[in-house]
């Protein structure tokens, strides 16, 4: 069996890998560009916690306000926020952060429905991605913790992914919140009913993550967490 023909512009046959393998050789520097970006970044600033949750939502919301109120208490508890810098719940985050003192981080990415960085992320703290992995990967390595406000697919793809990969130990076991019982319940009954109840987690790994509907019991559970533990990157 041959490999697939194309056509190129000429409209002759062409084998398209072969095609496009300069092209994806030199992809993988703009990949190493964006890591050594962010890596550089992301170690000066110090102990963070990401700040996860819809991009949709308004501002004087109720979830949008209770995630400037969380910010604002993880700044004076001398964290730095990270969120992905566009406007929503990562708007809020950033800007309790930066309205209270704290490092206020923004690792943005073009999305249809994010317009641009927020204008509470710091000026010096805003690392835009072409990447979506690479831009993951910066949450993961250097934040201390993830509070999650109610969102869609991105926001559960965030939070599912840490927990994976914490549940095979890929990375240090970090605190994780989810804010909005409202919200949140559902997914937790199926979770308690499907995953738990037919063998496909074990029931231990429900102790990953903590549900609340307050700001201040989500940050004082982080805090709580790292009284006896060294503040470092997770991998």
């Amino acid at each position: 069996m041959t490999a697939p023909k194309y056509y190129s512009e000429q409209n002759r046959p062409v084998n398209r890998f072969d095609a496009d393998s300069n092209r994806d050789l030199w992809s993988i520097f703009k990949v190493m560009g964006e890591f050594v970006d962010g890596y550089d970044t992301l170690l000066r600033i110090g102990p963070c916690i990401s700040i996860f949750g819809s991009a949709r939502l308004k501002p004087n919301t109720k979830y949008y306000n209770m995630a400037v109120d969380t910010a604002a208490a993880i700044a004076e508890n001398g964290f730095g926020v990270i969120t992905g810098g566009g406007p929503g719940i990562m708007e809020a985050g950033n800007k309790g952060a930066i309205q209270h003192g704290g490092k206020s981080v923004g690792l943005g990415i073009d999305l249809p429905h994010e317009q641009g960085i927020n204008p509470y992320v710091s000026p010096k703290y805003v690392i835009n991605f072409k990447y979506f992995f690479v831009r993951k990967v910066m949450f993961v390595k250097y934040a201390q913790g993830f509070i999650v406000f109610p969102g869609g697919f991105g926001t559960l793809d965030e939070l599912f992914e840490t927990l994976t990969l914490i549940q095979t130990e890929k990375i240090d076991r970090i605190p994780i919140v989810m804010v909005g019982t409202e919200y949140w319940d559902g997914l937790l009954d199926w979770i308690q009913d499907k995953l738990v109840k037919d063998g496909y987690i074990s029931k231990t790994d429900t102790d990953l993550f903590y549900l609340t509907d307050s700001t201040d019991e989500a940050v004082r559970y982080v805090c709580e967490f790292y009284k006896n533990r060294k503040l470092e990157p997770n991998f």
